[in-house]
């Protein structure tokens, strides 16, 4: 037994770590892994859809204290590539590729543990990468949120068919809402997180173009034109208010491309002259709810006439009485029957007179 050991560790020395799983042979086809074999047999588990990737990533994004996450996904050729942006505290430049190594975490003391079960291994990450084609930090430092994009092929890691179908938000017996019906889609996922973490992280979901016109909008809204006059590089702004410093469509290309968002220039074009609306955060659409953060409040027209139609009483009368005198002029003609009094109604700019017809037996 010794000896066997003994001629591992030398076969392990010699070869590398890379050509032997195993760490010790226990006899009776028992073996003990090594903790590398260990750790990618764990991230096969862990991750066995596509839609795992945006559950993972979500979770990411809030421990990291988003409270708001932008996912824009598109699928060309096979490939589904997913772009996560967040208000979160950030990565810092030297870590941005270790992060996706094993068992490296931020979270030493705040293990978080959720309905998809403990999160805070330093496992995360790493699942991703290693069943995945791409994993990387597109843009983030300490403080301005990040950026991850994540490409796969389908054929390499699955996910629905039905990627256009939204769930029903109804309430289970605790009076929380819960997703109801509907496939357990990219959609789904984004949505079920987002209930599960009401009120405290906002998740918004599209296409690059309309996550760009999301942030675009919000940025503007939100940022002091004061400040942006002091600002000559968009990297010192958080990643989610970047677009915000566009002056045009060229800049809204640069922009969004740093952030992991390919655009033409005729959609940029688009974005920037309203034509392409931002979208509302998914609980705001389950619930049917008003989003402030994407529905600014309309100006007000101060050119706009808004004088109304009033009609006193006695001459609504006076005119219904008229109305029905030439009604019933046509009524002998073609032996119609009045039900009632004509009915009339005013509002700004109309006048509308029904007359209900009676059915003869």
């Amino acid at each position: 037994m010794n000896d066997a050991n003994g001629l591992i560790s030398f076969i392990a020395s010699m070869s590398g770590e890379g050509n032997l799983r195993v760490e010790e042979n226990l006899g009776e086809g028992y073996v003990r892994l090594r903790v590398s074999e260990a750790e990618r047999r764990q991230a096969k588990h862990d991750i066995q859809h596509v839609e795992d990737i945006v559950i993972e990533m979500l979770r990411n994004a809030r421990d990291a204290g988003a409270d708001k996450v932008y996912l824009a996904t598109t699928k060309e050729d096979g490939v589904r590539t997913l772009v996560f942006l967040d208000n979160g505290s950030g990565v810092p430049q030297d870590m941005q590729k270790r992060i996706f190594d094993a068992r490296v975490t931020s979270k030493l003391e705040s293990m978080k543990m959720d309905r998809w079960g403990v999160h805070g291994r330093g496992m995360a990450l790493f699942s991703i990468k290693q069943n995945t084609d791409e994993a990387r930090v597109v843009a983030s430092d300490v403080d301005l949120g990040s950026v991850f994009k994540v490409s796969v092929a389908t054929d390499r890691l699955g996910e629905r068919a039905d990627q256009s179908s939204w769930p029903q938000a109804v309430k289970d017996e605790d009076g929380h809402y819960v997703c109801a019906r509907g496939p357990h889609n990219i959609i789904r996922a984004a949505c079920e997180f987002a209930l599960e973490e009401l009120r405290a992280c906002d998740v918004y979901l599209g296409s690059p173009s309309e996550i760009a016109a999301t942030l675009h909008a919000q940025a503007s809204s939100r940022l002091d034109a004061s400040r942006l006059l002091f600002i000559d590089d968009e990297a010192e702004l958080p990643v989610v208010d970047r677009l915000g410093l566009a002056s045009d469509a060229e800049d809204f290309i640069r922009i969004c491309s740093g952030l992991g968002l390919e655009m033409s220039e005729r959609t940029a074009h688009r974005i920037l002259a309203g034509q392409i609306k931002p979208v509302r955060g998914v609980t705001a659409r389950l619930l049917r709810e008003r989003d402030s953060s994407s529905h600014a409040s309309a100006p007000v027209d101060l050119a706009k006439d808004r004088r109304g139609l009033r009609i006193a009483k006695d001459d609504m009368a006076q005119f219904s009485r008229a109305v029905e005198r030439d009604f019933n002029d046509l009524a002998s003609r073609y032996y119609l029957n009045l039900c009632g009094d004509p009915k009339i109604r005013v509002s700004r700019d109309r006048i509308t007179v029904t007359f209900d017809l009676a059915k003869e037996e």
